[in-house]
C-alpha cells in the first residue's frame, strides 16, 4: 500500500458518511479565512516533508519527534479553529433555519470533536 492510499483511507475513515448534496448551501465556515488555511496547511506540509527529511538523513530521534509534536499542535490548532468556524457559521445557520437543522449540526459538531479528542 503506497503513502497516498494509507492517507486517502485514513480520510475516508475519519469521514463516516456522505454529505448530500445541499447539506450546506452557500459558503463554508472558514471562506472567510480560506487564504489563511491554505498559508498554514501549506507551512505545516513544509515541516511534515521536514520530518521525513530528517528521517531520511537519519537524524536523531528526539529531534523528529520534537518536529513530529510541533506539527501535531499546528494541526491541532487548525482543527480548532474549524471547529469555532463551523459553529459560527454553519450550525448558527442551521438552528436560524429550524431546530431539526440546528440540532443535526450540533450532533455532527459534536462528533466531529470527538474525532479530534480520540487520540
Amino acid at each position: 500500500m503506497t503513502e497516498a492510499t494509507e492517507i486517502t483511507e485514513a480520510t475516508e475513515a475519519a469521514t463516516p458518511h456522505e454529505h448530500a448534496a445541499g447539506a450546506h448551501d452557500g459558503p463554508h465556515g472558514y471562506a472567510s479565512d480560506k487564504t489563511g488555511y491554505l498559508k498554514r496547511m501549506r507551512r505545516i506540509e513544509g515541516q511534515v516533508r521536514g520530518i521525513a527529511r530528517m528521517i531520511d538523513e537519519d537524524e536523531y530521534c528526539i529531534d523528529v519527534l520534537t518536529q513530529v509534536s510541533a506539527v501535531t499542535k499546528a494541526l491541532q490548532a487548525v482543527s480548532l479553529a474549524l471547529v469555532e468556524d463551523h459553529l459560527g457559521h454553519c450550525v448558527v445557520d442551521a438552528a436560524k433555519a429550524s431546530d431539526a437543522e440546528g440540532a443535526a449540526k450540533v450532533r455532527e459538531a459534536s462528533e466531529a470533536i470527538a474525532r479530534l479528542v480520540r487520540m
